[in-house]
């Protein structure tokens, strides 16, 4: 018997068997699992499988960190006991609180677009390093590196569209259309209108002179209409005969769609995201770095209650207003210093075998994964995440003194790295050096390993 062979054996063994399981999936590191009895669960047991690195209840799921790659092996083999796999994401939503469910919702909607994001602030990076480096670039290719760097935010509202429609039950390619529509070049292009260089054109309804713009850049009034899109759009379906559906419904959807966005929702969503934005970006640029502060030291509180996917769309917004992200540069320090508390821990403890787990848990906090450090080490022994929270804060501080920003959003601590080529990468090193040595010295002198 292999390893994954075992780990998912001890496993079933340990949670009521698959009897036990109503429906399973998994994530980048952990297991995730909807059980019909949460009494079944001998925790302590299996905590101590070998290649366990922790086991949690988070966002209405059972879930079992196992790291990246052996997850999806040890998932393999239980899907072979003929576990139900298809509708864990519903099984767990319906247990959520309301926070969590808006968290959840909108992690679905943004996460599938932010590997362009990434990619884009990525691109971002790279040619700021070679700009920096003196390196002088042709005309053509300097357009060929604009193509890459521009074109993700420049049609945002199609990816936002797109992801909320699929999302919310609609026909993806309606959202890709909708959200092409709301930056049409017929449209006043929405940067322009506000360096003064177009004006809005003006339509009179009911007395009111409602301006319509082009919405390049902005995020709530295509997830709005997305939303709107797919309701509209199934609802059709239930009264338009299945002979005319093809050519009716999506008719019907854009054209009933379009007109709202333009004169109602675009307005309204736009109006509201400016006074979000602008809140937030007060309580980023804080004084004295207050907001870093808090935003650092909190943020992986944030991430065990499972509600932090809600600050994707905060991310998306500030990249597709500024071009730059502070926020990434506030939650990096309380990120690394996760690891680095989850590695002092593992210095200090004399058992080989658990000094070996918390290695490896506290790893891939140092890629930007922080579960297997928080749940695997640090929670455990409450302390050491104490004192990550406090070494996230200080290196958060810092961050909001010199208002470091990155220039994309999605990858943090070591691959970070990269978006920060094109602003301050001396500030990312130091930023990420005070956490990583305020969470490691807390840790190693002040926690004792027999707590």
């Amino acid at each position: 018997m292999n390893k994954q062979q075992n780990v998912a054996k001890e496993i079933l063994k340990n949670i009521g068997g698959k009897e036990n399981i109503k429906s399973m999936e998994h994530c980048a590191t952990r297991l995730r699992l909807i059980l019909k009895d949460k009494e079944q669960i001998n925790e302590k047991a299996i905590e101590n499988i070998d290649g366990v690195k922790g086991q949690f209840f988070g966002a209405a799921q059972y879930q079992i960190i196992l790291g990246t790659g052996f997850v999806n092996k040890v998932f393999e083999e239980m899907s072979k006991e003929g576990i139900e796999t298809g509708n864990a994401k519903e099984e767990a939503y319906s247990n959520m609180t309301m926070p969590q469910k808006i968290s959840r919702t909108l992690g679905d909607i943004f996460v599938p677009i932010i590997p362009v994001l990434v990619a884009t602030g990525l691109f971002m990076g790279i040619r700021g390093l070679l700009v920096n480096l003196g390196v002088e670039m042709d005309p053509t290719f300097l357009i060929l590196t604009q193509v890459l760097t521009d074109t993700a935010f420049a049609f945002l509202p199609a990816l936002v569209a797109w992801s909320t429609v699929k999302k919310f039950g609609g026909t993806p390619v309606i959202g890709i259309v909708l959200g092409l529509m709301l930056v049409a070049p017929q449209l006043p292009n929405a940067y322009a209108v506000a360096s003064g260089d177009a004006s809005p054109i003006y339509i009179a309804l009911m007395g009111i002179n409602i301006p319509i713009v082009g919405y390049q850049g902005s995020v709530l009034p295509a997830l709005i209409l997305g939303i709107i899109a797919a309701k509209l759009e199934k609802k059709l379906r239930t009264f338009i005969p299945d002979v005319l559906d093809l050519i009716v419904t999506p008719f019907l959807t854009l054209t009933i769609a379009m007109i709202l966005g333009l004169l109602i929702v675009g307005p309204i969503m736009h109006t509201l995201e400016g006074s979000i934005l602008a809140v937030c970006n007060s309580f980023i640029g804080l004084p004295l770095g207050i907001g870093g502060a808090l935003i650092g030291g909190l943020h992986q509180v944030i991430v065990v209650t499972g509600i932090h996917h809600v600050f994707s769309a905060l991310e998306v917004q500030l990249l597709a207003s500024t071009g730059l992200n502070p926020f990434n540069a506030m939650i990096t320090g309380g990120i690394v210093s996760q690891g680095a508390a989850a590695l002092a821990v593992a210095l200090k403890t004399k058992d080989k075998k658990k000094r070996s787990l918390y290695i490896s848990s506290a790893v891939p906090a140092f890629l930007g994964i922080t579960e297997p450090a928080i749940f695997g080490v640090n929670l455990r022994f409450i302390k050491p995440f104490i004192f990550a929270c406090i070494g996230g804060a200080s290196a958060g501080l810092f961050a909001g003194i010199i208002k470091l920003a990155g220039t994309g959003m999605g990858i943090t601590a070591l691959p970070g790295i990269l978006l920060y080529l094109n602003t301050n990468i001396a500030g990312y090193f130091i930023t990420c050096g005070i956490a990583i040595g305020v969470a490691f010295s807390l840790t190693y002198f002040l926690f004792k390993t027999q707590e």
